[in-house]
């Protein structure tokens, strides 16, 4: 119910303008920070136009680019407030094949829990977005946390320690050389018509 973001709105109209009506599915890397994931991601799944969305135009800075959003490829990068971009591509119908949310600030105490992806009102915009669903974390609690809401919303996944090779993130990085168990949530949310 909160009010849209309206430079998020600008952003996302200035996305729609720049990618039209390409017949690729859409992939989302949620909070994308300096944007690594979305060209690993975009690499891996190159039949799908994945778009990276971060609020921080100082850690979007270091994808290269100097305004957005900003293309490469089927790799996008766009700033906006995620609750209200996901609103806005629910709302245009927007369905995903992959939605990837790779270590969100976990808000540690228990007053915060609003503001966790789950917790949070843009929890529904997610689930109405469709496809399947990665979140990455070094901190396991975030990460059942997120399944028991999945679950609850009536999507079962499944919580595993993470063993992949290659890094996705700067964070998974860091906190992989720093000795800490990985940990992710991978489901799928199944397709609902537009509202």
């Amino acid at each position: 119910q909160a009010p849209l973001h309206p430079p998020s709105v600008a952003a996302f109209d200035a996305l729609r303008g720049l990618i039209g009506s390409e017949p690729r599915p859409l992939v989302f890397d949620s909070g994308c920070g300096t944007g690594e994931s979305t060209r690993l991601i975009a690499r891996q799944m190159p039949d799908c136009l994945v778009i990276g969305i971060d609020k921080s135009r100082t850690r979007l800075a270091r994808t290269g680019a100097g305004t957005f959003p900003h293309r490469e490829g089927n790799a996008v990068w766009l700033r906006a407030d995620l609750a209200t971009f996901w609103r806005l591509a629910r709302r245009a119908g927007w369905q995903l094949r992959g939605h990837f949310l790779l270590y969100p600030n976990p808000w540690p105490k228990h007053k915060h829990l609003g503001r966790r992806v789950h917790g949070s009102g843009a929890f529904q915009w997610l689930l109405g977005l469709g496809g399947t669903v990665e979140l990455r974390s070094n901190w396991q609690l975030y990460v059942e946390e997120f399944g028991i809401a999945m679950l609850l919303a009536g999507h079962p996944g499944a919580i595993s320690e993470l063993t992949a090779d290659q890094p996705l993130s700067l964070f998974e990085q860091k906190y992989r050389n720093s000795g800490h168990t990985l940990w992710r949530y991978t489901g799928r949310i199944s397709h609902r018509p537009p509202p």
